[in-house]
């Protein structure tokens, strides 16, 4: 039963260490990078969009 447990505790040792080279590498930086400005770009939008209450929007189009 002993050998059992060893082998599954190396078994998920090795994955997790997988997984920490995986999303520690350079290749994913630029990945990581764009998620992390994903909330600030909704923000942005948010508040183009946004206009004060009782002004009207002049037409522009001639």
């Amino acid at each position: 039963m002993a050998k059992w447990h060893l082998i599954w505790t190396l078994l998920l040792f090795s994955s997790f260490i997988g997984i920490v080279i995986w999303a520690f590498s350079a290749a994913r930086k630029q990945d990581f990078s764009e998620a992390a400005q994903l909330p600030l770009e909704d923000e942005i939008e948010v508040a183009t969009d946004l206009q004060p209450r009782g002004v009207k929007q002049e037409n522009t189009n001639g």
